[in-house]
């Protein structure tokens, strides 16, 4: 992590109250702001109560159910933007008959009781036409996360989703690490697990095995190593 990282709030107190002020009367009262980060009274929420909450959520904040919490996923700088349309690219070189769709919201975690917001998911073209903010997973090739320099990125990206997607029976999840300037590419889920997690340092070609079948050139990913 970059040494501010830990002292970053999840949000700001701005975007806390806006959240309060949107959310559905049942639930303002159990939402707390304390240490930075956004915290759930009485008990943590079922899935209903989570989609309730995150539909109601301003733009600025984009929250995320994943094991059991609700948890805020940080906004985007440039040069995160500036990775996803490198890696949408070279999908779109290589796979047109697929769509790298960014920031979707989909049914993760075994028996899909996790909510996540992935960056960029793989899928065959016009695959989420018709779908709510939630889709189910079913069909998807790859999921893919790019860290934020955030204080829950390690858990959140590390930890979580892997098994998350696992669970979800996603074939493969692409980490794009900011903070140690590696690609990790998960692969073979079995009972909740990725079989396969090979790193491999920006700039070396990384093979995206199957259903994906794309072999990226990351050498350009050195221009945004911070």
């Amino acid at each position: 992590m970059t040494p501010d990282t830990a002292e970053r709030p999840q949000m700001s107190v701005e975007d806390f109250e806006e959240l309060v002020r949107r959310a559905p009367r049942e639930l303002r009262n159990r939402l707390e702001f304390l240490g930075g980060r956004l915290c759930i009274r009485h008990g943590p929420l079922d899935v209903d109560e989570f989609e309730e909450l995150a539909a109601a959520a301003p733009e600025t904040v984009r929250l995320e159910f994943i094991n059991g919490k609700v948890v805020v996923k940080a906004m985007p700088d440039g040069n995160h933007r500036s990775i996803f349309m490198w890696l949408l690219r070279q999908c779109m070189q290589h796979r047109p008959d697929l769509d790298l769709v960014p920031e979707s919201g989909v049914k993760a975690e075994a028996y899909r009781k996790g909510r996540a917001r992935t960056d960029g998911t793989l899928v065959p073209v016009d695959h989420f036409r018709g779908d709510g903010e939630w889709s189910k997973t079913d069909g998807v090739l790859m999921a893919v996360e790019i860290t934020s320099h955030d204080r829950d990125t390690d858990q959140r990206d590390r930890v979580d989703k892997p098994i998350g997607y696992a669970g979800a029976d996603i074939p493969v999840y692409l980490l794009i690490d900011r903070d140690s300037n590696t690609i990790t590419v998960y692969s073979e889920p079995k009972e909740g697990r990725y079989q396969q997690s090979p790193s491999y340092p920006w700039g070396a070609p990384v093979e995206l095995p199957s259903p994906v079948n794309i072999t990226l050139d990351t050498e350009k990913l050195k221009d945004y190593a911070q």
